[in-house]
């Protein structure tokens, strides 16, 4: 018995699609060949690897078995080319590196563009989206290098501190409480603006209003930080954000931040990466380059943002 790593990849992106019409137009193949190619995966294993019963393709019993080993394999094969381009260096290639939604939006494309002018050879993709989504790209191969608010929870990834940053009690300027140190209980008829599920912010406000004795207040969920500060301004609510996400709101006026006791503790900022996978040259110089962030790029208290340090050996 022989396993078709070229069938085996096209039933796993049936599978990730949920559909055989998804994957054929992702893998610009006819609907019919994608069929056909995993009904061939299927007799040569002797076992039914789909469930095409209802809506959605799903994995049979066996198909669950052999999407986690598949899994297996393609990083495995990742890992071979990673160990290939250690012999040229980081010259050529591609970067895939992940953030969630503050990191990925306000750091991480400053670092890319000063890892770019370093290395021209290197292509560089960002995905952003929030903790959860990060994580998953992570384990399943999609990106090599994550950086998290906070610290992933999937045990298959190791991560380093690299910064801090705090979450800022944002409201619109005309609010009647700004101006005024408050006790946490002032905010009791507030409505608070909390970030999508999945979300690392999500947790952490989540986690202010359980120390605010606040588990009752009134709240509304807002994807992502760019509409929670149009949200606020709008009048629609107050909402805890990244202190580098509305930085240029509070200079300009646009915003107001709230002085609350007790003041919330600051969540780190950290650099992830699959434990079980070699780096490719790429992926370590730019984790190099993380490690040696130690202020926000822009930030004005620091002259130089960015330094490189030593890299650390062995580092998988």
């Amino acid at each position: 018995m022989q396993l078709n790593l070229h069938r085996l990849w096209i039933f796993m992106q049936v599978v990730e699609c949920g559909s055989f019409s998804a994957a054929a137009q992702k893998l610009y193949m006819s609907q019919p060949s994608v069929s056909n190619q995993v009904r061939q995966l299927e007799h040569s294993l002797q076992v039914t690897l789909i469930d095409r019963s209802g809506p959605k393709a799903r994995p049979s019993a066996e198909g669950e078995v052999l999407v986690e080993y598949g899994q297996r394999v393609f990083l495995l094969a990742d890992e071979a080319v990673a160990a290939i381009r250690q012999v040229s260096g980081v010259q050529v290639g591609r970067l895939a590196v992940g953030g969630t939604t503050t990191v990925g939006t306000y750091l991480l494309p400053p670092l890319l563009g000063r890892f770019r002018q370093r290395h021209p050879g290197i292509d560089c993709d960002l995905t952003v989206g929030n903790g959860e989504q990060i994580s998953r790209a992570l384990v399943e191969g999609a990106i090599g290098v994550g950086a998290f608010a906070g610290v992933p929870q999937a045990p298959q990834l190791d991560s380093a501190p690299i910064l801090s940053e705090r979450l800022i009690l944002v409201v619109e300027p005309g609010h009647p409480l700004v101006g005024r140190p408050l006790p946490a209980s002032a905010l009791a008829d507030e409505c608070f603006l909390m970030r999508e599920k999945g979300s690392g912010t999500r947790r952490l406000q989540e986690a202010a209003l359980v120390e605010w004795e606040l588990e009752g207040v009134k709240r509304c969920e807002v994807g992502g930080p760019e509409a929670a500060k149009m949200a606020v301004a709008a009048g629609l609510g107050i909402a805890l954000i990244s202190e580098h996400a509305v930085a240029a709101e509070l200079d300009r006026g646009e915003l107001a931040a709230l002085d609350v006791d007790p003041v919330l503790p600051g969540r780190p900022i950290v650099v992830a990466w699959r434990r079980d996978r070699l780096l490719a040259p790429a992926e370590r110089a730019f984790v190099r380059l993380l490690k040696g962030v130690h202020d926000w790029p822009g930030d004005p208290a620091s002259a130089a943002a960015v330094r490189e340090v030593v890299p650390a050996s062995g580092h998988r």
